[in-house]
């Protein structure tokens, strides 16, 4: 019988993440460690890494430091490259504290090795919000000492100019930031857009010296806010009487949910989050559904909250981590935001592949996919690794998901089942299999002819007995893909050949290769 000249065969496909063939060290686990190249080990840590944050096999001081010499190492081989990275991982990935400290890091590259050029526009393509000139200011001089090179002061002030307004400057100037926009403006000297802008450079600054100035009359945002400032408790209390008219005048000043709480000067009932729900973002309402439930928030107003949460253009737009969802789910006491988190979960899932055939995903349930990602958090990587196996196995047409340590469980997905409850389920298994790590092990126990694998994981595991590997247990002509939820320095497999494939980040983005593969075309960066 022929082994390679069969109907199924297809060109061997291969993806961007690559390892060494032959590992060279051992992983945290202490089984066989396959070093990656700078960009690969770059990609993988950065859509990852919350930065400043304590990871099971790594201290905060050994997670930074590797990711500022690989945004280094990789400016300097291919700034090109590394640019187009950075600007991505601020955008599709939606990797904030990462990329800021990637252009920090690029400039002052390019800065040790006497190069011109890119640093600037590298610098205000990653600032997208207002609160991130004095963010990324404030990492510099923390890291790097006062003296501020000019390419990133003209970076961060390019920035502020696109950034700074009235709303942002209501909403993110905070005398809790070390970097105020006062600090940001006479560090970088930006050249205001318009005369508005000017205006309200100067009154920044005035507010940030106490020198008492009056509010120009061309902020007319400020102005209200400042009249709304001076009522005192009991008029503010009274504006919530006032039906529809509430939420203009709130909006009229750029009174956000956080400052109105502040400004009542106690407990926000469910008149008040009615009147601000219009007012409020996205990723404000989802973090909010506990505050609605517990303060009593009409049925036919928390509707309208669900319809928003559960639209598709919302949901893009919002650009939330899928967990996100989850997560809100988990804090919600009530379930009538249940069917409306389900469907928002949906929607960026829809980049998973459908599989055809049969399929085995492996879900990381070990005790290091367990520490949250951030101290101010709740979400782990095995719960984004639930999130992404429950979902493909939703997809597929004979998919077996597993959890897997020590141990293995088969998790059996119904068919037409809510995919948070599925998820919710599959959580509640964890730790029903040991804490260790063992994917050869997992493999051997599970394996069955699939047409393909996936295993999403920290890819920190022991070794297999004898020195085997996943290629002793699934054939060469199968795919498996590793999707790395950790970004260690090494991988548990070699990656970059035929039909052995590595991705990774908190997104479903990179799933969208899977497809390219499977066809047998090879895959590039996603930007």
């Amino acid at each position: 019988m022929s082994k390679f000249n069969v109907r199924a065969a297809k060109p061997a496909a291969f993806s961007p993440v690559t390892t060494e063939r032959v590992p060279s060290g051992v992983n945290h686990e202490g089984g066989p460690g396959y070093a990656r190249d700078a960009k690969s080990e770059l990609f993988l840590l950065a859509v990852s890494n919350m930065v400043g944050e304590q990871t099971f096999y790594e201290s905060v001081g050994e997670r930074d430091t590797r990711y500022a010499e690989l945004v280094r190492e990789a400016t300097l081989a291919d700034p090109e490259w590394t640019s187009r990275f950075l600007v991505w991982l601020r955008t599709d990935a939606n990797m904030r504290s990462a990329s800021l400290v990637g252009a920090a890091e690029f400039a002052k590259a390019r800065r040790d090795a006497g190069l011109d050029g890119m640093s600037r526009q590298v610098v205000d393509s990653v600032l997208q919000r207002a609160d991130e000139p004095g963010e990324l200011l404030a990492y510099w001089i923390s890291v790097h000492g006062k003296v501020v090179p000019k390419p990133v002061k003209r970076g961060v002030a390019d920035a502020a100019v696109r950034l700074y307004d009235e709303r942002s400057s209501v909403k993110w100037d905070s005398a809790a930031a070390g970097f105020r926009f006062a600090d940001v403006l006479e560090l970088t000297h930006p050249v205001k857009r318009a005369d508005w802008q000017g205006d309200l450079f100067q009154h920044v600054l005035g507010e940030r010296h106490k020198r008492g100035n009056d509010i120009p009359g061309s902020l007319g945002i400020l102005r209200a806010r400042a009249e709304l400032m001076a009522w005192d408790v009991e008029q503010r209390r009274e504006l919530f009487t006032r039906g529809d008219a509430v939420s203009d005048t709130l909006r009229q000043a750029g009174m956000t949910w956080e400052s109105v709480a502040g400004w009542l000067q106690g407990p926000l009932d469910a008149a008040v989050w009615e009147a601000l729900i219009p007012t409020m973002g996205y990723m404000a309402q989802l973090r909010n559904l506990r505050n609605f439930d517990e303060a009593g928030v009409s049925d036919v107003v928390a509707e309208r909250v669900a319809a928003r949460l559960a639209d598709p253009e919302q949901v893009a737009k919002s650009r939330q981590f899928p967990f996100r969802f989850l997560s809100a789910y988990e804090q919600a006491p009530s379930l009538r935001w249940s069917h409306a988190l389900d469907t928002a979960l949906g929607h960026p899932l829809r980049n998973l592949p459908a599989l055809p055939g049969r399929s085995l995903i492996l879900v990381d349930t070990s005790g290091s996919m367990t520490s949250t990602y951030s101290a101010r958090s709740k979400v782990t990587p095995a719960k984004a690794a639930a999130v992404f196996g429950v979902a493909l196995g939703a997809k597929g047409e004979q998919v077996d998901v597993v959890g897997f340590a020590s141990g293995t469980f088969r998790h059996r997905i119904r068919k037409g089942a809510s995919v948070i409850r599925e998820v919710e389920n599959f959580i509640g298994r964890i730790g029903e299999v040991g804490h260790g790590t063992d994917i050869v092990g997992s493999l051997r126990k599970t394996y069955r002819r699939h047409d393909r694998v996936f295993i999403i994981s920290d890819m920190q595991t022991i070794g297999g007995p004898y020195g085997t590997g996943i290629d002793d247990v699934v054939p060469h002509n199968v795919p498996v893909y590793g999707f790395n939820l950790g970004g260690y320095q090494r991988g548990a497999f070699a990656t970059g050949g035929a039909r052995r494939h590595e991705f990774g980040g908190l997104t479903d983005a990179t799933f969208r290769m899977v497809p390219l593969l499977e066809d047998g075309r090879s895959a590039s960066w996603p930007f």
